[in-house]
C-alpha cells in the first residue's frame, strides 16, 4: 500500500513537471530577450527617452502627439471599415472558428469610447480588459501594446477624443464555442501578456532602445512577423522568421541574408517602410501595404532609421519554406516560355501582361515590377494569388499606384492557375496552388 501511494505521488509529481515545463516552452522568451544586456526603468534610464515622439514634435501639445503615435500604433487600419468612417469600428477579421469585428474606438459615448476614463483606456490598451471587465481577444494587439508608456497611450485617448464622435453600433462577433467565451481570456493573458511597460535596454544604443520600443509597442510588428505557437501566442524563439497572417505571408525581416532581409542595404529597408517599395526586392502589398501606407511613410526618418538599426540586430533565423536565391528576369518573349499549363499562361497574357511585362519588369512603374520580388520567389505563392484576388491601391511619392482586384473576374482555378504561372517564369520555384487554395485565401481577408 505504502508503495502504491508512492507511486502515485511520483507519478502526479512528474505530470506537473512535464506540465509546468510544457507550460514555460510555450511562454518562451520575451520579445526583446534576444538582445542580453540589462534593461532598466525608463526613469532610471540616462540616455535620450526612447518613447514618446520624436525631436520635432517634442514640445507639441498632447493630441498633436497622440496623432503622430496612433499612426505609428496603425490603429486606424483595424478600427475602420472599407468604406466605413474613421476608427468606427466594424472591420471583419476572419477566423478559424469565426469572425472578429473590430469596435468603435470614437469619442460616442453608446457605441464607442467616450465615457471612457483614462484608466479605463489603459487597461484595454495595455491589459485587454474593456471598461466592462470583458476582455479582449489578441487580435487587438495588446500584449505588444503592453510596451506602451502610460504618457503616450493617454496621448493617443487625447487624440481620439478630440475627433468627431461617430454614433455606429459594433457588430456582434461569430465565434463557436468554447472560443466565444471571454471569460477565458484571462488564463491567457496571464499566461502570455507581460503588464509591462517598455525598459530600455543599456548595453544598447539609443538609437536601438529608439527602434525597439517602435518595433515592438507601438507598430508591433511580431504581430504578423512572427510565428505563433500551439496557444496562439507569438512563439519568440522564431522572432520576426515569417508567418501566415490574415491570409497573407507576412515575410521573414530577420538578419538572415537568405530568406530574411540580411541581404539588403539600409537604403533598401528605408525605402520599403517609407514608399513600400525597394527596387528588385518587391513591391507591399495587403496588411503590410496598409502599414506603409497609414503607418511608416508618416514617421519621421530618425524613426524609420532607427527601426533599420533595431532589425539589423535581430538574430538570423532561415526560412526552410524560402528558397535562399532569387531568380533573375524572365526572357523578354512569351514563346520562349515553357514554365507552366496554358490556362495560367492565358490569364497573365490577358490580365498582367500590359503592366508586368513578359520579362517582370514594367515599363510602367517600378512598383509594377516583380522580376526579383519575394512574392514571386515564395513556393506556396500566398501573396500571389491574394493579390490577383483582392488588388492593391497604394500610395505613392508619385501619386496612387493601383492594380485591380480580378478576383471576381476569375475563377479560382484560373487564380491558381495563374499564381503557378507567375511563381514559374518568374521565382526560383514554381509553386503548386491549388483551387482549394484559393477558395480558402479568399475567407482569409480581413474585410
Amino acid at each position: 500500500m505504502i508503495r502504491s501511494k508512492g507511486l502515485i505521488i511520483a507519478a502526479i509529481v512528474i505530470v506537473a513537471v512535464v506540465a509546468a515545463g510544457v507550460f514555460f516552452w510555450l511562454v518562451g522568451p520575451g520579445p526583446m530577450a534576444f538582445a542580453g544586456g540589462q534593461t532598466v526603468a525608463l526613469s532610471d534610464y540616462r540616455e535620450a527617452d526612447p518613447t514618446g515622439v520624436p525631436a520635432n514634435l517634442a514640445g507639441a501639445d498632447q493630441i498633436k502627439r497622440g496623432e503622430y503615435l496612433i499612426r505609428a500604433a496603425d490603429c486606424e487600419v483595424c478600427h475602420t471599415a472599407p468604406g466605413g468612417a474613421a476608427f468606427a469600428g466594424g472591420l471583419a477579421i476572419p477566423l478559424p472558428f469565426g469572425t472578429l469585428y473590430s469596435t468603435n474606438v470614437t469619442s460616442d459615448k453608446e457605441t464607442g469610447i467616450g465615457d471612457y476614463s483614462d484608466a479605463d483606456f489603459l487597461n484595454a490598451v495595455q491589459r485587454g480588459i474593456r471598461k466592462d471587465g470583458s476582455r479582449l481577444y489578441p487580435a487587438m494587439p495588446y500584449p505588444s501594446y503592453t510596451y506602451i508608456t502610460d504618457a503616450d497611450a493617454l496621448a493617443i485617448k487625447a487624440y481620439l477624443f478630440s475627433r468627431p464622435a461617430i454614433r455606429a453600433a459594433n457588430r456582434a462577433d461569430t465565434l463557436g464555442f468554447p472560443f466565444n467565451q471571454r471569460w477565458s481570456m484571462i488564463f491567457w493573458s496571464w499566461a502570455f501578456n507581460a503588464n509591462s511597460r517598455f525598459a530600455p535596454n543599456t548595453a544598447q544604443s539609443a538609437q536601438w532602445n529608439r527602434g525597439a520600443y517602435l518595433a515592438e509597442a507601438l507598430a508591433h510588428c511580431g504581430e504578423c512577423h512572427t510565428p505563433r505557437n500551439l496557444a496562439f501566442a507569438l512563439n519568440n524563439r522564431k522572432k520576426f522568421a515569417g508567418a501566415e497572417t490574415a491570409g497573407w505571408h507576412a515575410f521573414n525581416i530577420t538578419s538572415d541574408k537568405g530568406t530574411g532581409i540580411g541581404g539588403w542595404s539600409d537604403d533598401e529597408v528605408l525605402a520599403y517602410l517609407t514608399t513600400g517599395h525597394a527596387l528588385n526586392r518587391g513591391t507591399a502589398a495587403g496588411p503590410m501595404g496598409e502599414a506603409v501606407d497609414e503607418s511608416f511613410s508618416h514617421m519621421a526618418p530618425s524613426d524609420i532609421r532607427a527601426l533599420v538599426v533595431y532589425l539589423r540586430s535581430v538574430p538570423a533565423i532561415s526560412e526552410p519554406d524560402l528558397p535562399a536565391t532569387i531568380a533573375p528576369a524572365a526572357p523578354p518573349r512569351p514563346d520562349e516560355d515553357r514554365t507552366a499549363v496554358a490556362l495560367g499562361k492565358k490569364v497573365f497574357q490577358e490580365a498582367c501582361v500590359s503592366c508586368h511585362d513578359w520579362s517582370g519588369i514594367s515599363a510602367i512603374s517600378p512598383y509594377a515590377t516583380i522580376a526579383g520580388a519575394r512574392a514571386v520567389n515564395d513556393p506556396k505563392a500566398t501573396n500571389i494569388a491574394q493579390i490577383v484576388i483582392s488588388g492593391t491601391r497604394r500610395s505613392t511619392p508619385n501619386g496612387i499606384i493601383s492594380m485591380p482586384a480580378f478576383g471576381a473576374a476569375y475563377s479560382d482555378i484560373e487564380i491558381a492557375a495563374v499564381a503557378n504561372y507567375v511563381t514559374a517564369r518568374f521565382g526560383s520555384e514554381p509553386s503548386k496552388v491549388t483551387e482549394k487554395t484559393v477558395a480558402d485565401l479568399r475567407g482569409q481577408t480581413s474585410h
